[in-house]
């Protein structure tokens, strides 16, 4: 499995970043989340709090 964020539904809202326990999600340079997969435990925290359904596990 792999946390998958789609980049066309991101608004940048941040919930998922301060929702990751290990840290794993911030904004690339255009304000859109990203994900570390070396850090990512894959606990599905973040795709439980995006609000427009912009990530996936």
């Amino acid at each position: 499995m792999a946390v998958v964020i789609d980049r066309d539904e991101c608004t940048g809202c941040g919930l998922c970043i301060d929702e990751c326990p290990s840290e794993a999600l911030s904004f690339d340079a255009e304000g859109i989340s990203t994900v570390d997969p070396d850090l990512c435990v894959e606990c599905g925290a973040c795709v439980d709090v995006c609000p427009v359904v912009a990530i996936t596990l």
